[in-house]
């Protein structure tokens, strides 16, 4: 039976050393946030560091616009890290383009000790072979330019012929154990011989990984379930790079559950409304509510709790808990947990938060003093009433706009006798002079439950949709208030004219 490399990594606490390493292209989604939310919180619960590095040497793909959206996610997110791009460190530069040089002298290392080859076959050459010796074509290659003689390599490149570079596998089984799944063994030939430079000299992306990972001292590799089949090339890659002399350790491996859709068939794509990152956040999501629901999604700090801070989250995170089962993103209890996380917030800056969406609403551009300060008293109205601050301004707006535009279904549910509740409204409010809730709610309490002896679900429904042009709405004492008597009066006459016509 195989046994895990002697020298896998032992180490724990501070010396622990994580990192994040997307490849930019296209939007940041949930899956890569939850990848780096898991690696920060390992990291801290440690006192370890985490490392940011890009994986950019697909020019083809990555951009520059989706480095600068991978910075503004996780600044958004406030997942902060030690070393890597836009703060440096010992182990700079942190983008793979920028490390060409630095590969060169791993390869030349791993050439000079006789874990890398020159290979030469084609694939045509190779599946003519597999089935001339009767091999599966899936098997691929079949370690066929191993021992290649030196008049052999000669005349290959004689024919124009550039080769590729192998790395010479194992020829035993190999285990690892895994910190979320147990241990793992990878049987002796189940894989070839791979690839780790083109013939035109450029490493590919199996070999930098787990080079970057090595020279930067990388002690623990958290990471996707869909990554765990490569790792048995990692292992092979890494026992190369002892033997050569360019680290001296094994990393530890997690590989976290797939993140599944809504109906919980499929694994989320990205093309998936639930996976667009920025989408949460323009629909109002704030990070503390996001990252406490990622943060489920393969882990839980206890029964019967989903509700958290970052803090406590971690001080109880360990990557060893985590569930190696598949997750299935619930768009709607990740509202809930967001709901609640703006409840949990002081109110100043839940008002501060609130502004950019009232904005992005149309409510004003740039908000006046007064508009701020409408902005600041009416927060406190609608806190404990949202789950998003996207559905702040449609709560709001009636204090913003001059003109209130009545919701067809808030007018359906009018009473017949509207408009004398709303006749009975302005008569009763003319007189008080000390507009506050407290007078509001007596004078119109007074006019409409006892002198009209409505029931309050009814008699308080036409000024609502009156002030607000809405059936569910803030407070209607506090709201009105906000506006002011006049705007007020003006409103409730107003509505009472529209249902006249």
């Amino acid at each position: 039976m195989a046994t895990p490399h002697p020298l896998t990594t032992t180490v724990s606490g501070a010396d622990v050393r994580v990192r994040f390493c997307p490849s930019p292209t296209g939007l940041p989604h949930v899956g890569m946030v939850r990848t780096a939310l898991y690696n920060w919180a390992y990291a801290r619960h440690n006192g370890g560091k985490m490392v940011f590095r890009i994986e950019d040497t697909d020019a083809a793909r990555d951009s520059e616009e989706s480095f600068r959206q991978l910075v503004d996610a996780l600044t958004w997110l406030e997942i902060d890290w030690d070393e890597g791009v836009e703060v440096g460190g010992p182990h700079a530069p942190y983008r793979q383009s920028e490390r060409h040089d630095i590969y060169r002298e791993v390869i030349d290392k791993l050439l000079a000790s006789g874990a890398l080859y020159e290979s030469y076959s084609t694939a045509e050459e190779i599946d003519a072979r597999n089935e001339a010796n009767g091999r599966a074509k899936q098997l691929g290659y079949d370690n066929f330019d191993r021992d290649l003689t030196d008049e052999q390599k000669q005349a290959f490149r004689a024919e124009g012929r550039q080769p590729a570079l192998r790395l010479r596998v194992p020829d035993e089984d190999l285990t690892y154990v895994d910190l979320i799944r147990g241990e793992v063994t990878f049987p002796a030939g189940s894989f070839p011989d791979f690839v780790v430079v083109r013939p035109n000299g450029v490493p590919l992306y199996t070999f930098v990984n787990p080079v970057d990972d090595a020279l930067m001292g990388i002690t623990h590799v958290l990471r996707g379930e869909d990554l765990m089949p490569s790792t048995a090339r990692q292992l092979s890659l890494y026992a190369a790079l002892i033997d050569a002399g360019v680290t001296t350790f094994v990393p530890r491996f997690a590989h976290m559950p797939l993140v599944l859709g809504e109906t919980g068939t499929k694994k989320l794509s990205k093309r998936d409304p639930q996976a667009d990152l920025f989408l949460h956040r323009e629909r109002g999501f704030i990070h503390e509510g996001l990252l406490n629901y990622l943060a489920l999604l393969g882990w839980s700090i206890g029964p019967d709790r989903d509700v958290f801070s970052l803090d406590e989250f971690i001080a109880a995170f360990d990557i060893e808990n985590v569930n190696p089962n598949p997750a299935r993103f619930d768009q709607k209890k990740a509202e809930s947990i967001n709901g609640d996380h703006i409840r949990m917030l002081d109110v100043k800056d839940f008002a501060e938060r609130t502004v950019p969406y009232l904005a992005a609403a149309g409510l004003f551009d740039e908000p006046t003093h007064e508009q701020l300060v409408l902005a600041f008293r009416a927060a406190p109205l609608v806190q404990e009433r949202v789950q998003l601050l996207g559905d702040v301004p449609g709560m709001v707006g009636f204090l913003f706009r001059d003109e209130v535009s009545y919701d067809e279904d808030a007018l359906k549910g009018l009473p017949a006798n509207a408009a004398d509740v709303l006749d009975a409204c302005v008569a009763a409010l003319e007189p008080v002079d000390d507009f506050t809730p407290e007078s509001i709610q007596d004078a119109l309490s007074t006019a409409l439950v006892e002198n009209l002896e409505l029931k309050p679900r009814v008699a308080y429904g036409p000024p609502r949709v009156a002030i607000t042009g809405r059936r569910v709405s803030p407070p209607l004492f506090e709201s009105m208030e906000l506006l002011g008597k006049e705007e007020s009066l003006r409103r409730l006459r107003g509505l009472s004219a529209f249902l006249a016509r």
